[in-house]
């Protein structure tokens, strides 16, 4: 009589597992999985952004009506933002708030960590992202004071 347990063959055929094609198949299924994640996730980060740049620019443009209010003009674009922090750089406000217009006296950066570009012209402003290209010539993607939903 044959002892079974150390036939290698049948030691080999009675066992369960998972073949390489199986396991290939599980791991291409969970890197579709994970990729589709990754994409959702990277695109609910850059709306993320966006929206946090708009939110930004309404709070300085708040600011920047207080400062119209007190001291009669908006800061001109050679002032700019700074002057809501620092009242050298807005020497005709005589109103000037002394704790400045901003909270924390700095300058906030748009959503992709890049500062705001500000211009002033006739009694009106624009506040302006240049949005994820950071592109001054491409203006699809640019948040501005001027067109916010």
């Amino acid at each position: 009589m044959k002892n079974q347990k150390n036939e290698p063959s049948k030691i080999l055929n009675n066992e369960s597992g998972m073949t390489l094609i199986e396991l290939m198949i599980v791991v291409a299924i969970l890197g579709l999985i994970g990729g589709l994640v990754g994409l959702n996730v990277s695109r609910k980060l850059e709306e993320a952004r966006g929206e946090t740049t708009k939110n930004q620019i309404r709070q300085l443009g708040l600011s920047l009506d207080d400062f119209k209010r007190q001291c009669g003009s908006y800061p001109t674009t050679a002032e700019g933002l700074d002057a809501l922090i620092n009242k050298d750089l807005a020497p005709n406000c005589r109103k000037y708030d002394p704790e400045g217009y901003i909270k924390g006296g700095k300058i906030p950066r748009d959503g992709w960590d890049r500062e705001f570009v500000y211009s002033a012209e006739s009694g009106k402003y624009e506040l302006k992202s240049l949005g994820p290209d950071a592109d001054p010539q491409n203006s699809s993607d640019d948040l501005s004071s001027n067109n916010l939903e």
